[in-house]
């Protein structure tokens, strides 16, 4: 039994190192046949995923097999998912693989993940972007193409069908593209975990801006926008009818720049203001793990669950229902907002009794009697101005009797003095008169002597 024991002990590290063997063939084997299949065109092979870390003959590859790999994906008509990432390629064997992959008819998901991919990297996929048919989806997190990578692969996606577009963990600080480089079928982009500040912003709100804007959904989580940015984005929102999801989790976004989202989502300033609210936009995400939920990002999520579950025009009519006829929520939100009116000053008189039902019906009587009480304050605050312009007018009028009776005594006085000044002139020409007459009787009597 020992000799066995000892006999046993000493074959199995062979054994070991036999059935190490055994795997590397069979991975090898399998390895090989994976490659084979792209290369023929096999229909079932629909998928090609390669770990750089966990295969190690794809570490091994050299230019060669990754320039043939390019082609074969390039001739396959059933590849419709690529995957190579965790170290796969690198700036050197993106060039070699994309030499020969410069389109497909086939290929819709792209994955690079965690290539460490720069700028090089992305320019050598250019002719592929440019001439692929079906691509749906791009990712390219974990890498560090920077901004003008980042450029370079919009821009080379313009005339593609491209939906989704994954950047997340680029260096990213600056967007230098605008609507009209813009893919025209994008509605997703992720830039998560990158450097965008107030800048970055100012690039993103060209997207958002325009009848053309395609976006519905936009990740900015773990960036640096601050408040500055938000109210960018949120200006550039006012009348976007595209984007439903904003993501702006773990970012320097203090209250002023929530408070940029709030009016964005439910203005409370008019009736009009909050028609005119974006009504598009379905879920905003603000704040970090830790972070309390505060009063402004609870009235934020109470609008865009309006949006919803209403549509657009039903979404206006709603919030107005909500929060401007609701004394307490109103109230609350022109705190929040800085603003002090009453929304009856808005209102035509022929349409209270509509607000009233309107109030009764989705509010109760309680409410309704909250409005009862404000709308009497209005109208005597009404009286009492009316009261006052009136005492205004009564004065004045006062003056002007006072004035007019002034003026006629002038007058009198004005037509005494020209009556005084007519009669002085007639006793002159009498004067006149007589004197003549007396001048000729003196002579005629002369004249006799």
């Amino acid at each position: 039994m020992d000799s066995d024991d000892d006999s046993s002990m000493h074959d199995a590290p062979f054994i070991e190192e036999e059935e190490e063997e055994e795997e590397e063939e069979e991975e090898e084997d399998w390895f090989d046949g994976y490659l084979q299949s792209v290369r023929e065109n096999n229909p079932l092979s629909k998928t090609l995923s390669l770990n750089g870390q966990y295969h190690e003959r794809v570490q091994n590859m050299v230019d060669g097999d990754w320039e043939e790999l390019g082609f074969d994906i390039t001739n396959n008509t059933h590849m419709e998912s690529v995957d190579l990432y965790d170290g796969a390629l690198n700036d050197h064997k993106m060039i070699f693989f994309f030499k020969k992959l410069t389109r497909s008819s086939s290929v819709k998901n792209l994955s690079l993940k965690d290539n460490r991919l720069s700028v090089d990297g992305a320019r050598s996929m250019v002719p592929f972007l440019q001439n692929t048919n079906n691509l749906e989806s791009l990712n390219l997190d974990d890498n560090n193409m920077k901004s003008k990578g980042f450029t370079c692969l919009v821009r080379s996606l313009r005339g593609s069908h491209i939906e989704r577009l994954y950047c997340n963990s680029n260096g990213i600080n600056s967007i230098d593209i605008d609507n009209t480089q813009f893919p025209k079928h994008l509605t997703y982009l992720s830039l998560s975990r990158n450097s965008i500040s107030a800048d970055g912003c100012r690039g993103l709100a060209k997207l958002l801006q325009g009848g053309g804007a395609t976006l519905s959904m936009l990740r900015l989580s773990h960036n640096k926008i601050n408040d500055e940015g938000v109210k960018i984005l949120a200006d550039a929102l006012q009348s976007n009818t595209s984007l439903k999801t904003l993501d702006l989790k773990e970012n320097d976004i203090s209250d002023q720049g929530d408070l940029s989202l709030l009016k964005l989502v439910n203005g409370i300033s008019s009736i009009e203001a909050t028609l005119q609210s974006n009504h598009t936009l379905r879920y905003v995400g603000l704040g970090g793990v830790l972070d309390p939920v505060s009063e402004i990002h609870i009235k934020i999520d109470v609008a865009t669950r309006i949006n919803r579950n209403r549509h657009q025009r039903e979404a206006g009519r709603e919030k107005v229902i909500q929060t401007q006829l609701h004394s307490e929520t109103r109230a609350a939100l022109c705190r929040l907002q800085g603003d002090n009116h009453s929304v009856f000053n808005e209102i035509d008189p022929l349409h209270l009794p509509e607000v009233f039902a309107l109030i009764a019906r989705h509010h109760g009587h309680g409410e309704l009697y909250d409005a009862l009480s404000s709308l009497m304050m209005i109208l005597f605050s009404t009286v009492n101005v009316k009261k006052c312009i009136q005492q205004e007018r009564d004065y004045h009028a006062a003056k002007v009797a006072e004035h007019r009776t002034k003026a006629e005594q002038l007058d009198v006085k004005l037509a005494s003095m020209e009556e005084a000044v007519e009669g002085n002139e007639r006793n002159n020409d009498f004067v006149n008169h007589s004197s003549k007459r007396r001048r000729k009787w003196l002579w005629r009597l002369l004249d006799g002597v």
